[in-house]
């Protein structure tokens, strides 16, 4: 384990809130969104998140760290949250699978943090006052130097990211004689996405995010599926057209997180910027076809707004949010096309949600149809 000491960071907020903390991670500065994480566990997954990219995630754990890093439990290549904001920066670690300590982890991957600060009274300001940008840096000491460079971030409304964390190539995973074959669109696919249609005899094929429907379906798939990603997905028509394509084709298709507000602005309906988001791994939904209730995994700052889509005649809606009535699923009428906006391929989080991936199955073969 890397030798580490201590020293002084700041957190500086948008709004001109500082915090004095000790430095995590590497020393530097990083900008970005900040926003908060609910989950007890998981944070390797969530660090790997792809959908992260962009934000400074605060931890409402009081322990990161403390049972080490495992190379298997990654949802990407690389950390993609832009920095981190914890309580307690547990070095020392307990799991005797760990192959690193959270702090190792970090300066390999080049993550600044800052810890030894009061999260639950920062996280009660970005519930109160909502997502802003925020600066942490372990080199700068000079306040109004911070205030400068904070002031030239551009904020996430408006912002195309997913297109810089998608696959450069197309590329395949799960076997090539599985009796089904999806086409996947990356926006920041997560690798237990993956895992979940090979687990149901599936063979992907990761296409780059500004690929055309013509282009994918040179390869014959059989179905289609939009993935989670960063960003505003009203900054992205381009994909808001491949996804138009798939429905004029009547392909079979299932969205998640960013993949479900894609669907519904390919039918008229509009996404909005969240005050705070959905982040964690105890969100309650509610099955209005099943009328069941699920503990989801969320992470998302934008959503679809909620009047568009009680108002459309295109869609209808599968799932709501029990803690603020948002809309959390839709499918389209007449296609066979559904989508959800929390994670039901679960990493980290509960797996009450991992039916949809069987229901794309039997709509694909034609045993689920509306």
């Amino acid at each position: 384990m890397t030798n580490y000491t201590k020293l002084p960071a700041i957190l500086l907020l948008a709004d001109g809130t500082v915090y004095h903390g000790k430095a995590a991670g590497k020393i530097g500065t990083t900008t970005g969104e900040i926003c908060f994480n609910t989950g007890m566990t998981g944070y390797q997954e969530v660090f790997t998140d792809p959908s992260y990219f962009g934000q400074i995630m605060v931890t409402t754990n009081a322990h990161i760290g403390n049972y080490g890093i495992h190379k298997e439990e990654v949802e990407s290549d690389s950390i993609k949250i832009a920095g981190l904001v914890c309580k307690n920066y547990n070095i020392g670690y307990s799991r005797k699978e760990a192959s690193e300590s959270i702090q190792d982890y970090f300066q390999n991957e080049n993550i600044v943090g800052i810890s030894d600060i009061d999260t639950r009274a920062l996280v009660r300001k970005i519930r109160d006052q909502g997502a802003m940008n925020a600066i942490i840096s372990s080199e700068i000491t000079d306040i109004e130097e911070l205030k400068s460079r904070l002031a030239a971030v551009p904020e996430m409304d408006g912002l195309e990211l997913s297109s810089q964390v998608s696959t450069k190539e197309p590329y395949f995973f799960g076997s090539p004689d599985a009796t089904l074959k999806v086409a996947a669109l990356d926006f920041g696919v997560k690798k237990n996405t993956l895992r979940n249609f090979v687990e149901r005899d599936i063979y992907v094929q990761v296409f780059p995010a500004k690929t055309s429907f013509e282009e994918m379906e040179k390869w014959g798939a059989d179905g289609y599926f939009v993935s989670n990603g960063p960003g505003d997905p009203g900054a992205m028509p381009y994909a808001v057209e491949t996804v138009k394509s798939i429905l004029a084709a009547d392909k079979p298709l299932f969205g998640i997180c960013l993949g479900h507000q894609l669907l519904a602005q390919a039918n008229g309906i509009g996404t909005m910027k969240m005050f705070n988001g959905h982040r964690g791994l105890n969100h309650p939904v509610k099955n209005i076809i099943r009328n069941q209730c699920e503990v989801t995994s969320q992470n998302h700052g934008f959503g679809v707004i909620p009047e568009d889509v009680r108002s459309s005649d295109k869609v209808e809606i599968t799932h709501i949010n029990l803690n603020d009535q948002s809309i959390e699923g839709i499918r389209v009428k007449g296609k066979k096309a559904f989508s959800v906006q929390y994670h039901p391929e679960s990493s980290p989080g509960p797996h009450d949600s991992r039916y949809l991936f069987d229901e794309f199955v039997d709509v694909i073969t034609g045993k689920l149809s509306w």
